[in-house]
C-alpha cells in the first residue's frame, strides 16, 4: 500500500481517562481494534500514526 502512513484521531476521553502511560497504551490498543486493517506506529499527540494492510496474503 506504498507504505503512506494512516493517522486516526484518537477521542479525547481516551487521555482524560488514561492514568498514566500504560493505561494510555491499553485503552488506544483496545480503541484501535475499530480498525483491523491498522496497526499502530506511534501515537502522536491526539493521532494514532499507522500502517494499513490489506487482510492477508
Amino acid at each position: 500500500m506504498n507504505n503512506v502512513p494512516h493517522k486516526v484521531l484518537l477521542p479525547a476521553w481516551i487521555f482524560e481517562q488514561a492514568k498514566d502511560n500504560d493505561e494510555t497504551r491499553h485503552l488506544v490498543l483496545q480503541y484501535m481494534t475499530r480498525y483491523p486493517n491498522y496497526r499502530i506506529i506511534k501515537v502522536s499527540g491526539s493521532f494514532a500514526v499507522c500502517e494499513r494492510f490489506e487482510g492477508f496474503l
